[in-house]
């Protein structure tokens, strides 16, 4: 699961609905990427992050660098 994306989204009390029509996708889409069961493009994790207000890096670096090892 991305705690990172997960956080900042209840942070902003934003409900996984919100965020997928936000992005214009399905909310079983979303919540397939909040809990790392799709794979997310580096254009998804742009849109995400400006919905959020941050950067793509602070939300999703960390995950990516540990799937690395």
């Amino acid at each position: 699961m991305n705690f990172k994306l997960r956080q900042a989204r209840l942070k902003k009390g934003y409900t996984t609905k919100y965020m997928a029509e936000q992005l214009q996708i399905s909310k079983p889409f979303y919540s397939q990427l909040e809990n790392d069961r799709r794979t997310l493009s580096y254009k998804m994790a742009i849109k995400i992050a400006d919905i959020l207000k941050t950067k793509p890096d602070k939300l999703f670096y960390d995950d990516f660098k540990e799937r690395m090892k």
